[in-house]
């Protein structure tokens, strides 16, 4: 089992910058794939980063270079450096942890799941 608890949202104004994190609980935190993903209010839930166990890092096309995921083993934290931020990037922002050889990019291949943090950008 596996506890994700994301935290760094907030408001932040057209061009800003935020730093998303999520901790996570257990000894096996260095062997799974870690990812974000966000949900805006009527929209599906969709792929935003991933951080694979051996290192392999793959963005969303949006994301076009605007935002770098980044983890620490030995904190068992992963995060999210969002820069230049739209506001259409305003979503509850997601973590969730789960097993190599799966899409990276559908939320089923994810076997845990963080409660969520907001982030608004405003206009």
């Amino acid at each position: 089992q596996v506890h994700l608890v994301e935290s760094g949202g907030g408001l932040v104004q057209t061009g800003g910058s935020l730093r998303l994190s999520c901790a996570a609980s257990g000894r096996t935190f260095s062997s799974y794939r870690m990812s974000w993903f966000r949900q805006a209010p009527g929209k599906e839930r969709e792929f935003v980063a991933t951080s694979g166990s051996g290192g392999t890092i793959y963005y969303a096309d949006f994301v076009k270079g605007r935002f770098t995921i980044s983890r620490d083993n030995a904190k068992n934290t992963v995060y999210l450096q969002m820069n230049s931020l739209q506001p259409e990037d305003t979503a509850v922002y997601y973590c969730a942890a789960g097993p190599g050889g799966r899409r990276v990019a559908v939320t089923t291949a994810y076997d845990f799941w963080g409660q969520g943090t907001q982030v608004t950008v405003s206009s």
